[in-house]
């Protein structure tokens, strides 16, 4: 594997945190909503991760150097039944008073988060490393 291609697989898992944060972001957001444009309460989303082909735009150099990364393969919606909170007075209150709240633990999304930040952090070190290799092979190159 050459540098240049580590660099494209680190990208590639930097961009996949990024939308697995969003969504865990999001999730965070609509804890206690009740209602959707779709009906019911918010359904928790969360990304599926899969491995992808990354292909260096100096591939040609490298005679066609392939590497694997990772890609977003899907967006899974949760399918837990939703929480019931006895709340007679709410506006989304069925007959019996029971309102359907999303069923997903904020310490769970937290963790989470803080896996992906971390997953994320791990892919800039590694593009650091890589970006400190290829300055010292040019240096000794002089």
């Amino acid at each position: 594997m050459s540098l240049f291609s580590s660099l494209q697989v680190s990208a590639s898992g930097m961009a996949a945190q990024r939308t697995r944060a969003e969504m865990l972001v999001e999730n965070m957001a609509n804890a206690e909503t009740t209602r959707t444009p779709g009906g019911g309460p918010y359904r928790r989303q969360d990304v599926v991760f899969s491995s992808d082909v990354q292909e260096s735009p100096f591939s040609a150099a490298f005679q066609n150097e392939l590497s694997t990364g990772v890609r977003v393969a899907d967006v899974v919606t949760d399918d837990r039944a939703p929480e019931l909170r006895y709340m007679p007075g709410h506006p989304d209150a069925d007959a019996n008073g029971y309102v359907a709240f999303p069923n997903m633990n904020p310490a769970e999304e937290m963790v989470n988060l803080m896996n992906a930040q971390r997953s994320y952090e791990g892919n800039v070190s590694a593009m650091a490393a890589v970006k400190d290799m290829i300055s010292h092979s040019i240096e000794i190159m002089k």
